[in-house]
């Protein structure tokens, strides 16, 4: 009889440095399954891959034993990694902030293959590109001018609204100055009111 897999439990660990400390100790402690045994089978399937953060999809059976899957690290490190930049931008394709050669593209696409919706090389160099557009990484000879030129209007159209919000900070100062102004009128009092009858 096939045993029962009872949770299914996805990491992403860097290869090679599983321990049994948080956060892998504290998401598959409550599951019951050996740390020790895991981590070991773990750092020696992914030691060739020493550096790189993988995911892992763990298996979890109902008499406590375990197997894992390996797959491929996720697009954003591995475009981090060959772009040698420590984050994407902030502003997405509107701000370039490193750029790969359409080389590194094609090498990125081809270890992602296996985990991507995609039958060919040139498919998953598409879906790859279009993760690297939105963290403001550009491909050379692909989509750099096209990103260079977005990345300007971009800054054209953040100082247009930096001045937009200049001029509107000085209205509200304005009529902020004017209502001071109409605050210092005179107003009756009740005294005066009655003199008057």
């Amino acid at each position: 009889m096939a045993k029962e897999v009872v949770k299914k439990i996805k990491l992403q660990i860097a290869a090679g440095k599983a321990t049994p400390a948080p956060p892998v100790g504290t998401v598959l402690g409550p599951a019951g399954i050996n740390l020790g045994e895991f981590c070991t089978k773990y750092n020696e399937a992914t030691r060739d891959k020493m550096g790189d953060i993988l995911p892992v999809e763990i298996s979890i059976y109902d008499d406590r034993s375990f197997d894992f899957v390996i797959k491929t690290p996720p697009a954003a490190f591995l475009i981090k990694k060959y772009a040698k930049i420590n984050k994407g931008s902030a502003k997405g394709a509107n701000n370039v902030v490193g750029t790969l050669t359409k080389d590194q593209l094609r090498e990125i696409a081809e270890i992602k293959l296996p985990d991507l919706n995609a039958y060919t090389v040139e498919q998953a160099m598409n879906i790859v590109e279009g993760t690297a557009r939105n963290m403001g990484v550009a491909v050379k000879g692909l989509n750099d001018k096209e990103l260079a030129e977005q990345a300007e209007e971009a800054k054209e159209k953040e100082a247009e609204m930096e001045k937009r919000a200049e001029e509107l900070a000085e209205m509200e100062k304005e009529v902020a100055e004017n209502k001071d102004a109409t605050a210092e009128v005179p107003v009756a009092t009740e005294k005066e009111e009655t003199t008057e009858e």
